[in-house]
């Protein structure tokens, strides 16, 4: 790439970053601001630190959706993460018994 980044590359790399984070409609989030305000000024070295920061941030975000896809339960109460394990395998637990108050 050149010393100066381009102007077509600062908006990609922008962009890139308002889609990893939570949509929002038409009102600017104070990061988004932030956001902006970084990319107006036109340091290189900022650009390159912002394209690894843009790297972490997408492999965090695959890590916590690869983490509920394969850690289903760790959401879930202790009674119910016991229940789905056991039928699991096959099995079902005990209707717990509850003494009637007179």
């Amino acid at each position: 790439m050149s010393a100066v980044p381009r102007p077509a590359r600062l908006r990609s790399l922008y962009r890139s970053f308002l889609r990893e984070l939570p949509s929002r409609r038409l009102v600017a989030s104070p990061l988004q601001k932030r956001i902006r305000a970084a990319f107006e000024s036109d340091e290189r070295t900022g650009v390159d630190k912002a394209e690894q920061y843009l790297q972490y941030v997408k492999a965090q975000r695959m890590y916590a959706t690869l983490l509920e896809r394969y850690n289903p339960g760790m959401n879930m109460e202790e009674e119910e993460r016991v229940k789905l394990t056991a039928r699991r395998v096959g099995m079902e637990l005990p209707v717990e018994y509850e003494m009637e108050k007179h």
